[in-house]
Order: structure tokens, then sequence, then C-alpha cells
């Protein structure tokens, strides 16, 4: 029989049964599989399976699709604890990882790529949910970013050894997806039985909510989505595409990424602690804006690979900064909505990524630097929304427009 620990007694275990602990290993595991699928992901479909931009575009859609129906999560956690829920989508991403190899057809693609992605995004939707609950608000900034850097060690891990290995051994598409996408399962299956099964002193609210103070947060969400598929689907597609990168080039750029975040991420969480979040989502947007319109200039003017590579790096590390949007949300949340709010949440950051892949892959065959073009212009919609964040956001002061309760001293 399970054991239950209220998460107030937790700290009466060993560190590593700890709920941050637990925290910890899953933020490792998960990337294993997820970043060795993106690093292959673009010269797997090019070489083995002869994507376009159009065939691309459909996969990241279907991609896409689970985290559209995220909310679904709420009707689960009826029947499932969250800590269980996000352990049985663990285990599902690692094996869908493990088999994509092996179904190298478009269509194979797009059902594996399903599976997968359903176990992403479900975990993902109650990963976020138990963060916020179990840790504390004080610690949260720092915590989320050494979080951040432990996903970003386990993709540096991965990658490095793609990087060493991927031409040395002459490895297969199916041998790499085989070994990330198991061990990502083991993990899981491991977490199942060595932890103990955590609860709060805050029940969450098992139906779908929706409240209108959380507006701003819901309208980030959706801008954020839709800004981010542009990166995830056609800035590592360029660097193939249009600059011939090979496997363990294309490896190489990501494990610049990861060592960049390794280093910053517990930095940026820093950051929110001592700026506050509109400060530091300001930067990021301002810097998003600049680092769009310089993608769209690679095409325009023909600027080179380094620093288009350069760009990626950037823009990645930018991405890290979104950590604000979880504290953000955090302050201004009712303990009892963080549950079902992460779900609704991720369903608003997935609506655009539904159909833009799609629609964007027949743009990108006609213009690719007006799809970086239309990612510069979502960047500055964020920018705008992020001047209402208060310095101090609280509930009942969840934007500059509030009128409620006092107003913290800026």
């Amino acid at each position: 029989m399970a054991r239950i620990i209220n998460i107030r007694n937790a700290q009466d275990l060993p560190f590593w049964q700890r709920p941050v602990a637990l925290l910890f290993v899953m933020a490792f595991a998960m990337p294993v599989a997820f970043a060795t699928w993106s690093a292959l992901l673009n010269n797997f479909v090019i070489e083995v399976a002869g994507f376009t931009g159009v065939e691309i575009g459909w996969l990241h859609t279907v991609r896409e699709i689970p985290g559209f129906f995220a909310i679904g999560v709420i009707a689960i956690i009826i029947f499932m604890r969250e800590q269980i829920l996000g352990l049985v989508s663990l285990l599902m991403l690692g094996v869908a990882t493990a088999i994509t190899a092996y179904y190298p057809s478009f269509y194979g693609i797009l059902t594996v790529t399903m599976l997968s992605s359903i176990g992403f995004h479900y975990y993902e939707t109650v990963n976020q949910s138990l963060q916020l609950q179990w840790i504390d608000k004080k610690r949260a900034p720092q915590v989320l970013g050494w979080l951040l850097a432990a996903g970003s060690a386990a993709s540096l891990i991965a990658y490095g050894l793609l990087v060493m290995t991927w031409q040395t051994l002459n490895l297969s598409y199916e041998f790499v997806y085989l070994m990330a996408g198991g061990f990502t399962a083991l993990v899981a299956l491991i977490c199942f039985f060595a932890y103990p099964q955590f609860e709060t002193d805050e029940p969450q609210i098992k139906k779908m909510v929706l409240r209108r103070r959380y507006w701003l947060y819901y309208a980030l969400q959706a801008m954020a989505g839709a800004r981010r598929q542009i990166f995830v689907v056609f800035a590592a597609f360029m660097m193939v595409e249009r600059f011939g990168f090979e496997v363990h080039q294309v490896t190489g750029l990501f494990l610049i990424n990861f060592v960049a975040n390794m280093v910053f991420a517990p930095l940026f969480g820093r950051a929110v602690a001592s700026y506050g979040e509109q400060r530091v989502l300001i930067f990021e947007y301002v810097g998003l804006v600049i680092v769009f319109l310089a993608y769209g200039g690679i095409y325009y003017f023909g600027w080179g690979v380094v620093l288009a590579a350069t760009l990626y790096v950037i823009d990645h590390m930018l991405f890290a900064l979104a950590l604000a949007l979880k504290t953000y949300f955090q302050k201004i949340a009712d303990p009892g909505d963080i549950a079902p709010t992460a779900a609704v949440a991720f369903t608003i950051n997935h609506i655009a990524a539904v159909f833009l892949p799609a629609l964007l892959g027949y743009l990108w065959i006609v213009s690719p630097g007006a799809v970086f073009a239309l990612a510069a212009g979502m960047a500055a919609v964020s920018l705008g929304l992020a001047l209402l964040i208060p310095r101090h956001p609280s509930k009942g002061y969840e934007t500059r427009l509030s009128g409620l309760g006092p107003v913290p001293a800026e």
C-alpha cells in the first residue's frame, strides 16, 4: 500500500526522498528523452522520411494537440494523484521516444509523436502544478532556477554523448532513441516505487477554473505559446535546411544552449527574486523582439551561419526567463487553484500551437523571413502585456489595472 505523507512532515524523510528531491529527479529524467528526440528530429525526418517545411509543420501541429487538451488533467486527477499522473506521463514519454525510429514513415512518425506528446504535455502540466504547491513562495524563484539548471545538465550529458559518439561509433537513430527513451522510462518506474505520495494542506479544486482576475496570466500564456512554436519548429529547422547542419552540429549547438542554461538559470531565479517578475519579463520580451527581427535579417540580407547560431543560443536562454510567469501566478493564485489553472494555462498556451505550425509551414516555403517577423510582432505584444504586471503582484493586485486593495510601494 502506498505511503501518503503530508508535505509538512516531509522534512523528517531522508533528503533524497523529499518532495523537492523528487522534482529534481524528474527534472533530470524528462530532458534525456525529450532533448534527444529534439536533437535528432530535424535530421531524422529530412534524411529518413524526406520531410519539407509542410510536413514538419504538420508534425509539430500534431505534437501540440495534446497540449491543447492538457485541460483533461483536471478530469484525471479526480481518480489519480497528481504525483502518480506525472510519473505515468513521464513513463509514456520515455517509451514513445524509445520506439520513435522504428516508424520512419510520415504517418508512423505522427502517431509516435502524438503518444510522446501526450506524455510530455501531461507531465509538464502536472510538474508545474507540483512545483508551485511543493516549493515555498519565498524560495520559488531560486529553486525553479536550479530545476532548470538540472534539466539543462541532463540535456548537456545527452547531447555531449551524442556529439562524441554519433560519428565516432556510427550510431543509428534506432539505438540512440531506444537508449534515451529507455532511461527516462526506467527513472519513472524507480520514482514510482522509491518515493512516498505527498499531499498538501490545500486540496486542489478538481474542476475547470477560469477566473477573471487571472486574465493577464492567461494572455501572457497564449502569446508565449504562439511565439514559442515559431522558435521550436523553425529555428532549428533553419539550421538544417539553410545551412546544412548535420546531427553532430545541431547537437553541438544544443550543447552550447544547455551549458549556458546551467550557468545562467540559477542567476535568472535570483534576478526574479531581486527585480520582480515584470522587469525580468520586459527584459525577455525586448530581447526576443531583437532576436526574431535578426532571424528575419538572415533571409532578407543573407547574414551568415555564425550569427544564426549565436541568435539561436540567445533565443534559448531568453526563454528560460519564463520561470517568472510561474512565480507571478504563484503570487496571485488561490492555493487550491494551482492544479486546475496549470491545466487551463497549458491549454491556453497551446491554442495557437494546434494550427500555427501547419499554417506557417506553407508561409515558410514562400518567405521564411516573414515567419520570424511575425514572431517579433508576438514578442512585442507580450512586452505590452508585461507592462501591466505590478512590481509586487498579489491576490487582489494581479495587474496594474486592479482596483482592489492597497497598492504596494513601487
